[in-house]
């Protein structure tokens, strides 16, 4: 059986078992020493390229594309539940695993897709956090663009104050965002009826090549690749012990931990879906797909003069929040695959320099509309990228020899070999539907 004391040299090695487990306590005061990692994973299914995606199938499509969030969300919390089983049972992330047990040319090129993943993830990070300066201070987007690359030192800055502080930073973070979109939801008053219905999936969503576009991309922006690698990490950083019972323990509450802060983040990405269906696909406003567009539109449309502002403080809201998780993925995922340590301001630096470039270039040849196509795209890129980091976890965590005890049960192998169909099968069709036009 493999143990944590078989693992290389650790990701986040400050951080590693840093927060104390209580022995002997009840069950939720126990709970309570695992959340948080949850919530760092929530924050890449709610980030500025979930934003673009849902605005423009609600506008476009209304409540129909509802459903594929769901099932989106649904598929996530599987994933994430087989990535934090790899990281307590294996005592391995999922860049560890990966060149522990791949041969080295394969390494190499999962590092290389997973690096892709992280820089278009960033992108949308950055993107995001430029449009919502722009829209609450009028700073025009290249600068915003180019500013987002000091939030390395904000990050330094919470990484030194200890990791459950930065757990706390991005809870806060996240309640700010729920707490807007609640307040949107109550102004747009929404059909909840067919809101309901709109849960249901249809087969309009596949035969219609525009909707499938678009449900690729909530697919991509909702089950991100980099958040495999991430949580992994992250929940070793509860100090449970080697124990088989006490990782065993760890296992079943660090679920839940993950499961309940996906259910937050689910009602966030199907809040700003419905918001845009409510606001704008009722209103024959069908053609928004934009951040700015929909910012523009919001308080005329909902009769509420706050509304625009509320919907950019969520904004950067999510932006800045990204950017924290982006930084430790990319940190993860380094470390793990090249046994590699750079200082995290340099990692963060050279990660933000190759997502600033595509964004200056192309905002500065193709103005603000280049941006909101250049979001959706990433979130495409993203969704293609994924069979690359969740074939390797499904094999790996149904791989007995490895695992243990701690082995995926056949039905949970058999369910998520099936949602890694279902991606491959999505990402297939949009490859054809693009090479035939």
């Amino acid at each position: 059986m493999s143990s944590p004391s078989h693992s290389p040299a650790r990701s986040l090695a400050d951080s590693y078992a840093s927060i104390r487990v209580p022995e002997g306590a009840g069950f939720w005061r126990t709970l309570l020493a695992f959340v948080g990692p949850g919530w760092l994973v929530a924050v890449g299914y709610m980030d500025p390229g979930n934003w673009a995606t849902d605005i423009a199938g609600g506008s476009a499509f209304g409540y129909l594309l509802l459903s594929v969030v769901l099932c989106s969300n649904l598929m996530a919390i599987v994933l994430q539940a087989l990535a934090a089983r790899l990281g307590i049972g294996a005592g391995h992330d999922l860049a560890q695993a990966c060149r522990a047990r791949t041969s080295k040319p394969v390494g190499i090129a999962l590092w290389l897709l997973a690096e892709i993943a992280i820089i278009a993830c960033d992108l949308a990070e950055v993107l995001g956090t430029a449009i919502a300066l722009k829209l609450l201070f009028g700073l025009p987007l290249v600068w915003g663009v180019v500013l987002t690359g000091l939030d390395v030192f904000v990050i330094l800055a919470l990484q030194r104050r200890g990791f459950r502080q930065l757990e706390a930073f991005i809870a806060a973070l996240l309640v700010v965002i729920a707490v807007c979109f609640g307040l949107e939801l109550i102004w747009a008053r929404p059909d909840w009826v067919a809101a309901a219905g709109g849960l249901i999936p249809q087969a309009e969503v596949v035969t219609n090549p525009a909707a499938l576009y678009i449900a690729i991309g909530i697919l991509g922006a909702t089950v991100m690749p980099h958040n495999l690698y991430l949580h992994s990490s992250i929940v070793q950083t509860r100090a449970y012990g080697e124990a088989e019972a006490g990782r065993h323990r760890a296992l079943k509450l660090a679920t839940i931990d993950s499961t309940v802060a996906l259910g937050l983040a689910f009602f966030i990405n199907a809040a700003i879906l419905i918001l845009a269906a409510a606001a704008f696909h009722t209103a024959g406003r069908t053609e928004v797909a934009e951040i700015e567009q929909a910012h523009e539109l919001l308080a005329p449309m909902l009769g509420v003069g706050g509304a625009s502002a509320v919907f950019a403080i969520a904004l950067l809201a999510s932006g800045q929040n990204s950017t924290v998780t982006g930084t430790l993925a990319g940190q993860i995922v380094m470390e793990g695959f090249l046994d590699l340590r750079l200082p995290v301001w340099l990692r963060r630096l050279v990660t933000r320099a190759l997502a600033i470039l595509p964004a200056v270039l192309v905002v500065g040849a193709s103005g603000d509309k280049g941006a909101g196509e250049l979001l959706v795209l990433s979130q495409v890129i993203l969704s293609l990228q994924l069979p690359f980091a969740v074939i390797p976890l499904v094999a790996f965590t149904a791989n007995r020899g490895y695992m243990g005890s701690f082995t995926a049960p056949r039905w949970l192998s058999a369910l998520a070999w099936a949602i890694a169909a279902v991606i491959l099968g999505l990402n297939g069709y949009l490859l054809w539907g693009m090479a035939t036009g």
